[in-house]
């Protein structure tokens, strides 16, 4: 009898769990967390040279300043000194949980890495995505942290900074492993509807995120408003071609001399902050663990030497007037 294939959006790596989605409706509550500046830290990835630098970073704010880990910072620190480097240094501050916490908390290989890649992602990158959580999931298990306290994470998070509403996700606006706010997505007119959507009924001015690896900071003009998005993509990983730096997002009611670039909206400045850490350093710690033939140096290792093949012009902000 011939093998029956599950639908490719059903497969591990691909599937999106139930137990990742919620209604936009979730961020109609009063805000978790009230600052006059938030770092938003999405897919730090394991790298404890870009931790480091982050809070010297943090450290040379003038100001009182939150941070918030907004998923997936774990992933290539599959060697438990350096999980539990990361763990011990995040434990403090605001955390969510990407995909890559909620897949190492169990034991349930349904969903693999849990990152719910779209079809344009290959089956081989989806496969070493796989390889990857199980290795971690193994370094969980053996560094003896509560992986309970990590499947307790919450998914979202509703903060305030001045007269601005921001809502903090892993994914999107409706799921933890959501594409919606990915570069392509958001600069596609068909998607403008559901933008507009997630706006009026969330309640939010602005949408901070990550999951897609890829930056992208944009101004919606929808029916009902104004609302930004700002997708850090990888303060772990390099995000521009040639530029061996992470990106984080910086919310606050006073701008940074250090942005990249920003948008502002209610008086509250949303920036794109480049994450400057010792690239040789990583590099070296990366492949101690991650040597040639493996998993992540398949997957990643062009990326962490030498950048994607994406440019800032592709994350610059712009407006987008839906119609």
């Amino acid at each position: 009898m011939s093998a029956v294939l599950k639908p490719i959006e059903s497969r591990p790596g691909r599937i999106c769990p139930l137990s990742y989605r919620y209604s936009p409706r979730v961020f109609q509550r009063r805000a978790d967390l009230v600052a006059e500046t938030i770092y938003v830290v999405g897919g730090l990835y394991g790298n404890v040279e870009a931790l480091e630098a982050l809070f010297d970073m943090v450290a040379a704010e003038s100001g009182p300043t939150a941070v918030v880990f907004n998923g997936d910072y774990h992933w290539f620190d599959v060697a438990v000194p350096d999980f539990l480097a990361i763990e011990s240094r995040v434990r403090p501050h605001w955390k969510l949980r990407g995909n890559v916490e909620t897949e190492i908390a169990h034991d349930d290989i349904d969903a693999g890495c849990g990152c719910a890649y779209p079809v344009d992602v290959s089956d081989a990158e989806v496969t070493r995505s796989n390889e990857i959580i199980a290795r971690l999931r193994a370094t969980a298990i053996t560094s003896g942290i509560d992986r309970a306290a990590l499947a307790a994470l919450p998914m979202y998070l509703v903060a305030r900074v001045g007269d601005a509403r921001i809502g903090i996700v892993h994914g999107d606006a409706t799921s933890l492993a959501g594409w919606g706010f990915a570069h392509d997505r958001l600069d596609d007119p068909a998607h403008g509807r559901w933008i507009e959507s997630v706006f009026r009924d969330s309640g939010v001015d602005i949408f901070a995120s990550t999951h897609t690896c890829l930056p992208a900071f944009r101004h919606f003009e929808h029916t009902y408003g104004d609302g930004l998005i700002a997708n850090n993509g990888a303060a772990g990983m390099p995000n521009f071609v040639d530029k061996r730096c992470g990106v984080v997002t910086r919310i606050s009611r006073t701008a940074s001399r250090h942005a990249l670039f920003g948008l502002d909206l209610k008086g509250t400045h949303v920036e794109a902050l480049r994450l400057r850490f010792d690239a040789d350093r990583w590099v070296r710690r990366f492949e101690a663990t991650w040597p040639e033939g493996s998993a992540a140096h398949a997957s990643y290792y062009r990326r962490i030497v030498s950048g994607p093949r994406f440019t800032l012009a592709q994350a610059e902000p712009r407006r987008v007037a839906v119609a």
